[in-house]
């Protein structure tokens, strides 16, 4: 009677899944015409789910195989569509907010492991020392291999203050190496700004949100409030930010651009087919900009760092991009679920795909760690250490006179401490030379 009821239960599936087969005057075709669907796979299908049913080692509820059928569906497309289902769709809208729980990092999935993508700025990850392009081989002691990436994601999410050990592969490493991270509540400023000297800007975006652009913009204003005069050139820093909101990556650009195209996707909708154009304003009056990149820099940050270099409005330092040149698009099924599919492809204002290639830096940097070397020998004999020398006849004071007055707190030069940062700002000197001139 079992036996009968599951064959029953099989041949039902079959059939609603074969609907609009059996009455047809003409072959079937698929909504987007690539030809007759295929029956003898819906059938394998069923007949699968039947198999499982039946002889799998313990009960599996409908509900459940069906989920995991739709999951396996959309994940197989490519690493960034997903099914969500309510919990996941729920945490995913949370990113965008600036506030979440976890460890801080923007992960993937590559040969069946969680890649870092980018460490989140001040996040207990980043302070424990995880890098972009890290292999998340183990979780405590569950292996990664196996899981989807949501399930990833939910063994590394739990209480503020407890704790996992990620077991790591890292390139350059011999062996795995173990890091214990403490989870908290991710708080995320997406803007940073400073001046490095005079009246060279910095500013640091570490993932775009909604109100990115107004934070930048603000943090702009606030540094020319602090120099005498406007700022005379700005260092934009895009390394290890991995995205983000769409509107504001289109908007930060918008900020230095006074014309053309940002950027355009494209796909097999309409609707996919997107193009944004630059307003005519300029946040930094045509003052020459740097723009610092890495391999942790991924879709937003692509598409920025893409749209200032095909205009000329920036040079784009640093090593190249991440690659996500795709548009996610999130389609709601009904109440409780959600699809996020890919939809189209990002490309820049000269009509290159960033997919699977990223920007290339019109300077490549490595990043190096560099150290001021002791000086060991005797201060070279300049003019102005001679007695009774003369003064300079422009009303300059010796250095007897400006030796101490003008010095920094903080000796170490940038380069030590950011290597790629110090050759930005170098550049960026050179650069206002020949505007100015």
């Amino acid at each position: 009677m079992k036996n009968i009821l599951l064959k029953y239960h099989v041949l039902s599936l079959c059939l609603v899944l074969a609907a609009g087969l059996a009455f047809a005057d003409e072959p079937a075709v698929d909504s987007a015409g690539n030809g007759e669907l295929p029956l003898e796979h819906l059938r394998l299908f069923a007949e699968i789910f039947g198999r499982i049913k039946s002889n799998y080692v313990e009960p599996i509820e409908d509900k459940v195989l069906l989920e995991n059928a739709i999951r396996g569906m959309v994940s197989g497309l490519d690493p960034h569509s997903n099914y969500l289902n309510r919990d996941e769709f729920k945490d995913l809208q949370v990113g965008t907010k600036g506030e979440f729980g976890g460890l801080g990092i923007e992960v993937g999935m590559e040969d069946g492991f969680v890649k870092v993508i980018a460490p989140i700025d001040d996040t207990p990850a980043q302070r424990a020392g995880v890098l972009s392009g890290d292999l998340i081989v183990r979780l405590d002691d569950t292996p990664v291999k196996g899981l989807t990436l949501n399930d990833a994601v939910k063994l590394m999410r739990g209480k503020p203050g407890t704790s996992i050990s990620l077991t790591i592969v890292r390139e350059g490493e011999e062996r795995p190496i173990k890091i214990d991270v403490v989870r908290d509540v991710i708080k995320v400023t997406s803007v940073k700004g400073r001046l490095l000297e005079d009246h060279f800007a910095y500013i640091r975006i570490s993932q775009f949100q909604s109100h990115t652009n107004e934070d930048m913009l603000k943090a702009i204003k606030k540094l020319n409030k602090k120099v005498d005069g406007e700022i005379k050139g700005l260092i934009l820093d895009l390394r290890n930010n991995p995205g983000g909101v769409l509107n504001a990556a289109v908007s930060v650009s918008d900020a230095f651009l006074v014309s053309g195209l940002i950027v355009y996707t494209e796909g097999r909708e309409e609707e996919s087919e997107l193009r944004f154009e630059a307003a005519p304003d300029d946040v930094m009056a045509g003052a020459p900009i740097v723009v610092l990149v890495n391999e942790g820099s991924a879709s937003a940050s692509e598409i920025v760092a893409g749209a200032l270099q095909d205009h000329s409005r920036a040079v784009i330092m640093g090593k190249p991009t991440f690659g996500k040149g795709s548009v996610q698009t999130i389609i709601p099924v009904n109440k409780r679920s959600a699809v996020k599919l890919t939809t189209a492809r990002y490309y820049t204002p000269s009509g290159r795909s960033i997919q699977a290639e990223g920007i290339k830096p019109d300077i490549v940097l490595e990043d190096v760690k560099v150290s001021q070397a002791e000086a060991k020998h005797v201060k070279p004999l300049k003019e102005s250490d001679l007695s009774r020398h003369l003064l300079n006849g422009n009303g300059g004071k010796s250095i007897e006179e400006t030796d101490g007055k003008e010095k920094n707190e903080d000796n170490t030069p940038l380069a030590a401490k950011d290597y790629q940062l110090g050759e930005a700002l170098n550049l960026l000197k050179g650069l206002v030379i020949l505007h100015r001139n």
